[in-house]
């Protein structure tokens, strides 16, 4: 009999995630980690959501996760952002307490009833087979399960860089996993090299404040968690501080160039395109005067303020020429110096959709591991990981989101279909069908999944329920309510700047169409008992809104999920179809895809491949 059913390799935002999923579905779970204090540590930016990554946050918690509920309970400062642009990009962002945060989530682990666990770094896996069985610690000490996820962050050889000196570290100065990826390789797995950086940490104090301008939180309270209240008052936020890098700053990191980790030729790894070091940012956008950093506070517990934005891998003696050269920080004592930081990942293109990999069965992967980047996109994934585990030892049928599903369907499709070379960021543009995937109907599109995989417990999902049952009853309440082009209606219109009713009548349905309409306008026209929340309200308007946009983006959909139907049997042999392109066929081999939509998202694999392949597969009988 094993020691576990799962055990979860990493106390980081993927292996929190896994852990839970694993456990609260009542499997006996272990979570291995080199550190207890470590655990769910932000060795970076100090926040949680962004662009895209907000809306993650908000999915994770659609599917029963805890990272939105983590962080509800330990922010510091909540804004919404581009509130001024349209439904589809808007996301919530909040400055996290880096105490309070792995302190929270250390609580709700270790409440677990099903999850142990263990300090120690692991360094081999037990495999006969092809299947994993267990986990073997540099202490030669061997612990067996049924199934293995992998969430090792950045500690897989991680060595820390700063100019030309580099130190074998992880990002707080602990031993590294020196034999892992080794291990790995031997296998069978593609190892890569990537890298990723931070920047340096200030004293408070010693910040001239009257130099910088103030960024404070929104005036309207927030949750990622569909199911918390605002735990924050408005005027306790805490405040952050806008400065620019200038010419100085500029001139100091060009003259030391050569200094610099990547730029001198010391770092192996490659760095993430669309979070730059500030010296890679005045090399690329040289047209640039001056660049935005923004001064976020840590903790509330202590003084250091991260200079977002200005992450180096510069020597310590540079830094401090460069922080001193902006504005407000001319007398700034450093706490804590910027450094590059790189580490070993596995090709994700060796692992399916469910995250399980291609090599070895019952061993799963998820987060930095995979080569992305972001606690975001290491929490979606690691939950995702932790339900599969445990629908695998249940019999069922992986949970594979779909791309007009989830950004985290998105997220995965991306590096199992495409790979990556460089860490992965997900962005709003990667979505094709952004509109369908907002913040706002998260648990529209998601919570159903929780609930089946026995994650979203019965208080919750009837709660959702009431929700989506009051967004059908305002529907029909508006699309049954007509105006007719009575004086005073007509008056009312016009004070609120929109057109009068020339004849027949209008429901209050169409006239919420109009741009310059909200639900608060029509009210006046409504039963005065009939009351529905702000969540009703939002997603009542903006469906009735975007209707013609959103219709046209679930038909486009509904092409996609027609080809993810099509299934591609396991057992093909892409040899024996004649005339795919040399590239494609390469490809499709290497990446073995699930469906045709899969195999038309893989690049090399042209239309002309997939009309090939669909023929063949037809002639065979095999769709």
């Amino acid at each position: 009999m094993n020691d576990y059913e799962i055990i979860v390799v990493g106390g980081g935002h993927a292996g929190c995630e896994a852990c839970l999923a694993s456990a609260r579905k009542k499997h006996k779970t272990l979570l291995i980690t080199g550190n207890k204090k470590n655990i769910a540590d932000m060795p970076c930016n100090p926040s949680i959501g962004g662009p895209a990554k907000g809306i993650i946050v908000r999915e994770i918690d659609a599917l029963g996760g805890e990272m939105a509920n983590n962080i509800d309970h330990s922010c510091l400062q909540v804004k919404m952002l581009n509130t001024k642009k349209g439904p589809a990009v808007r996301a919530l962002r909040a400055q996290g307490d880096k105490i309070t945060y792995p302190k929270e989530m250390l609580k709700t682990l270790e409440k677990e009833p099903n999850l142990t666990i263990k300090e120690g770094i692991v360094e081999d896996l037990i495999i006969e087979k092809n299947v994993v069985k267990g986990i073997i610690l540099e202490d030669k000490t061997k612990i067996t399960a049924n199934i293995v996820i992998l969430t090792t962050g950045t500690y897989l050889k991680s060595v820390i860089l700063r100019g030309s000196n580099k130190k074998s570290s992880g990002p707080h100065g602990e031993k590294p996993s020196k034999f892992l990826s080794d291990n790995l390789k031997k296998l069978g797995f593609t190892i890569q090299r990537l890298k990723t950086g931070t920047p340096p940490r200030i004293a408070k104090s010693t910040i001239d404040f009257k130099k910088t301008s103030v960024e404070n939180g929104d005036l309207k309270k927030y949750t990622f968690s569909y199911d918390n209240t605002p735990l924050y008052e408005i005027e306790n936020q805490v405040p952050c501080h806008l400065v620019y890098s200038n010419e100085k700053t500029h001139q100091i990191i060009m003259e030391n160039l050569s200094k610099s980790s990547m730029y001198g030729g010391y770092v192996e790894g490659i760095g993430p395109r669309y979070c730059p070091s500030i010296e890679d940012k005045i090399v690329r956008f040289k047209d640039k005067e001056r660049h935005q950093l923004f001064l976020e506070p840590e903790s509330i517990y202590y003084d250091d303020i991260y200079i977002q934005g200005f992450s180096t891998s510069m020597p310590e003696d540079i830094q401090e020429q460069m922080v001193h050269s902006l504005e407000g920080l001319e007398n700034a004592k450093i706490l804590k110096y910027a450094y590059a930081i790189e580490y070993d990942a596995i090709d994700p293109l060796q692992i399916k959709q469910s995250l399980e990999t291609k090599i070895i069965e019952n061993l799963y992967t998820a987060g930095q591991i995979n080569g992305t980047s972001g606690y975001e996109e290491a929490a979606g994934q690691g939950l995702i990981a932790g339900i599969n585990a445990a629908l695998k030892l249940e019999g069922k049928d992986p949970l594979i989101l779909k791309r007009n599903e989830a950004y985290i369907g998105v997220l995965i499709d991306d590096l199992v279909t495409k790979g990556t070379k460089e860490p992965y960021r997900m962005l709003t543009s990667r979505a094709e069908y952004r509109l369908l995937l907002r913040h706002d109907n998260a648990d529209i599109r998601l919570r159903d999944y929780g609930y089946q995989v026995g994650l979203i417990n019965n208080e919750k999902y009837e709660k959702f329920i009431n929700k989506k049952n009051n967004i059908a009853k305002l529907n029909e309440i508006l699309k049954n309510t007509k105006l007719t082009p009575k004086r005073e209606i007509n008056d009312y219109l016009e004070s609120i700047n929109t057109p009068r009713i020339s004849d027949g009548s209008i429901t209050l349905y169409d006239l919420l169409k109009r741009p310059e309409i909200n639900l608060k306008h029509l009210k006046k026209f409504l039963d005065t008992n009939i009351n529905f929340d702000d969540e009703v309200v939002e997603q009542v308007e903006i469906n009735t809104k975007y209707e013609g946009y959103i219709l046209k983006a679930k038909k486009e959909a509904e092409k996609m999920i027609n080809l993810e139907n099509i299934k591609i049997p396991k057992d093909i042999e892409y040899d024996k179809i004649h005339n795919l392109a040399s590239e494609a066929l390469q490809k499709l081999k290497e990446i073995k895809p699930t469906s045709i939509a899969q195999a038309s998202r893989i690049s090399g694999v042209n239309p002309a491949d997939i009309s090939i392949l669909m023929v063949y597969l037809k002639k065979e009988n095999r769709i």
